[in-house]
C-alpha cells in the first residue's frame, strides 16, 4: 500500500516500478490523501491498481489503516514511500528473506539522495554484495513488510499522530514489546528521494506544528523523559556506529547511504 499527497511524477515513476509485480497478481493499493496537483484524474484512469480517495490530507497513520484494512486476509502487508525506486525482484527478496528469518517486519536497504548514480547496476551488484547483511531491530517507515499476525496481535497504527512523524516508531516499539522480530537487510535495496512529501505539505495549506505534537504524544505515551531518551540515544548510536563500521569494513557498503552532492554517506 502507497499513501500518497501530490507529488505526481514520484508516483508514476513508482508504480513504473510495480508493473511487474501487478502483472503477477500482487496488490497494489494507492491511498490518495487529497491530493491537488492531478494525481487523483491520473489514478482513476487504472484499472490494474486499488485506489482510496480521502477529500483532505488525513496523515500517514489514518492512510496505512485504510490500506491494512482494504488488504484484509493478505498475509503480508507491504508499506511504501511513493518517492522510491524498486528494482526487479525487490518484493520476492524481501519477503523470502523474512521468512528465511523469521522475521515478521521487515525493511529493505536503502540509499537516498538524488537519483545520480546507475540505479539498475547499482542495486545489482548492491545485493549481491550485501545479501547476507542484516540489522536485526532495526526498521524504518520508507518501505516495511508487516506480517498479518503482527497486526491482529497489536492492532494498527496510532492515529493519534497527526500527518505524519513518528507513527512508524510507535509501531516498530509496540511490535518489539509484542516479542515479534524485526530487522533491515541488504538482500533488498531501493532508491529513496527523501523529503518529498514534507515539501508537498510546506507548498500546500498550513498544518501546524504537528511534528512537535507528535513528538509529545510518543514521548507522553512511551514514558520518555530526558534520561531514557538519552539512554535509548546512546545506545542506539553504538548499535548503529558498529554496524556501520562494520559493513564498511567487511562490504564497502552499509545498508544505508545518502547520496550529497557526489559523496556517498554511509549510515
Amino acid at each position: 500500500m502507497i499513501p500518497v499527497y501530490n507529488q505526481l511524477r514520484h508516483t508514476q515513476e513508482c508504480l513504473r516500478c510495480l508493473e511487474a509485480d501487478i502483472a503477477s497478481g500482487v496488490r497494489v493499493i494507492v491511498i490518495n490523501n487529497g491530493s491537488t496537483d492531478g494525481t487523483r484524474a491520473w489514478l482513476d484512469a487504472r484499472n490494474d491498481i486499488t485506489i482510496i480517495h480521502n477529500d483532505t490530507n488525513r496523515g500517514c497513520a489514518p492512510a496505512w489503516n485504510q490500506g491494512s484494512e482494504a488488504a484484509a486476509g493478505a498475509d503480508w502487508i507491504i508499506v511504501l514511500n511513493n518517492d522510491v525506486l524498486l528494482p526487479p525482484g525487490w518484493c520476492s527478496d524481501l519477503l523470502n528473506t523474512a521468512k528465511r528469518l523469521g522475521w515478521q517486519i521487515a525493511c529493505p536497504a536503502m540509499r537516498e539522495g538524488e537519483l545520480n548514480y546507475d540505479f539498475a547496476e547499482y542495486s545489482k551488484h548492491y545485493r549481491k554484495q550485501m545479501a547476507r547483511v542484516i540489522r536485526p531491530g532495526h526498521a524504518h517507515g520508507v518501505c516495511f513488510a508487516v506480517a498479518r499476525e503482527v497486526f491482529e496481535t497489536i492492532g494498527h497504527f496510532d492515529e493519534a499522530f497527526r500527518i505524519g512523524q513518528f507513527e512508524d516508531a510507535d509501531f516498530f516499539r509496540r511490535a518489539r514489546r509484542a516479542g515479534f522480530r524485526l530487522g533491515t537487510m541488504g538482500a533488498c535495496f531501493i532508491h529513496h528521494f527523501g523529503s518529498t512529501t514534507q515539501k508537498a505539505l510546506r507548498e500546500g495549506p498550513p498544518t501546524g506544528p504537528y511534528e512537535a505534537e507528535n513528538r509529545a504524544h510518543f514521548r507522553k505515551k512511551w514514558k520518555l523523559g530526558w534520561f531514557r531518551r538519552r539512554w535509548e540515544r546512546l545506545g542506539a548510536g553504538a548499535r548503529n556506529w558498529r554496524w556501520r563500521t562494520m559493513e564498511l569494513i567487511a562490504n564497502g557498503h552499509t545498508l544505508h547511504e545518502k547520496g550529497f552532492n557526489e559523496t556517498l554517506r554511509f549510515y
